[in-house]
């Protein structure tokens, strides 16, 4: 004889919606506590990360062909584009752990592995393992810059970076390549091979020491400012228009210093040159430099 289930007593829970099958019904989504980033994949900023990572591959393959002239301005354009996915994420309420973990990634491809092929390839091949030795620590230092960026975003200032920040190295290393291979310029790689020996050197190290570099995070976009500053604003892009690769590699040359010489002046006035936060600032993590 069949039995049928017993009637619930008065004051029993009641099950939902979905009856004896409740439990297999998803549960409400909870908003993440602590700002912390959510859990998905959103398409449109990882679009602009994708669009960046295919910056830094497309360099890999024009560096392999000699175009290196192809190769530099690839990496100029992921920067940009690796500095839109961020925004647009916090603009359209997309942050999430992916898109931070895979803008990490596209970076180290874009910034760290794509700039140590193009000097390797345009200048230190020559050197033999003198040459390969300087790209894998500026290879290296990217990986290990951003492996720490990572770690550290919850205890430093948000106002300097840690040490050269990734993109700004690449600019240093690649705009020295296009200047250099500039038709006004046109200087043999092998002139100059112990430079870009250097200087790749330089920009490795300098990734991964406690230096601070201004991140420019604290500069209100919204607040007016006097009719000089849109003047400059102005005279910028026309001189970069007029000669872009003379134009912008000083300007990387003296942000690559600027961290140094704070760090001396605030050495010689005796003020902390530490970069932790001492107060509890809001966490961006949907940027990976």
């Amino acid at each position: 004889m069949p039995t049928f289930p017993r009637r619930r007593k008065n004051g029993a829970p009641k099950a939902g919606r979905f009856g004896r099958f409740s439990r297999f019904s998803r549960a409400p989504r909870k908003a993440d506590a602590g700002g912390r980033p959510r859990r998905g994949i959103y398409l449109l900023p990882n679009a602009f990360t994708t669009a960046a990572l295919f910056g830094g591959f497309y360099a890999i393959v024009m560096a392999m062909n000699q175009r290196f002239d192809h190769a530099c301005w690839a990496v100029f354009i992921a920067m940009v584009l690796d500095g839109l996915d961020g925004r647009v994420a916090r603009l359209t309420n997309t942050q999430s752990e992916f898109g931070a973990q895979y803008d990490s990634l596209s970076d180290m491809v874009s910034f760290g592995a794509a700039p140590a092929l193009v000097i390797y390839e345009w200048s230190l091949r020559g050197l033999g393992k003198l040459g390969w030795i300087a790209a894998f620590v500026y290879c290296a230092g990217a990986a290990l810059r951003l492996a720490r960026f990572n770690t550290n975003i919850e205890v430093v200032d948000k106002r300097f970076f840690q040490g050269l920040p990734s993109p700004a190295a690449a600019a240093l290393v690649v705009g020295f390549v296009m200047m250099m291979t500039d038709p006004d310029i046109n200087v043999s790689a092998r002139s100059v091979d112990w430079i870009s020996w250097g200087l790749a050197l330089f920009a490795g190290i300098t990734m991964v020491t406690n230096v601070p570099f201004y991140s420019f995070k604290d500069v209100n976009f919204r607040k007016s400012v006097p009719f000089i500053v849109v003047f400059l604003i102005a005279l910028f892009f026309a001189l970069l228009a007029i000669d872009p690769p003379k134009v912008l590699w000083p300007l990387f040359v003296v942000y690559g210093l600027s961290g140094y010489a704070v760090y001396l002046w605030r050495l010689a006035k005796g003020k902390p040159v530490s970069i932790v936060q001492t107060e509890e600032e809001p966490i961006d993590p949907s940027e990976r430099r």
